[in-house]
């Protein structure tokens, strides 16, 4: 039997607790990825301006790459997870998700 959108709610508030703490930590890391990046990319413009070796800054540049990469993976991650819970929550087909996830995974690849 269908759950009443009462009981939807009530059970969504723990839910939503649990989510906002793991969205929380999700962000701080994702943050932290980014102030890496920062670093990275403000070290291969000192490279480059000290004319460092191409071999070097291209090793710095693939790194650079690496970690975009990963935080565009956890990004993709979240945004499937939110918006199956979301079809899941208002009982949808999750056809349509997964059609919506695919066009946006291979803008990353």
């Amino acid at each position: 039997m269908p759950l009443s959108n009462s009981d939807k709610q009530k059970n969504a508030i723990p839910i939503q607790q649990e989510e906002a703490k793991r969205d929380a930590a999700i962000q701080k890391e994702m943050l932290l990825r980014l102030k890496k990046i920062e670093g990275q990319v403000r070290g291969v413009h000192k490279m480059i301006q000290e004319n460092r070796q191409c071999g070097e800054i291209v090793t710095q540049l693939a790194a650079i790459k690496s970690a975009v990469n990963r935080v565009s993976i956890n990004v993709l991650a979240c945004h499937l997870s939110d918006q199956i819970k979301k079809d899941l929550m208002e009982e949808r087909d999750l056809s349509d998700s997964l059609d919506d996830f695919m066009k946006t995974f291979k803008k990353f690849s």
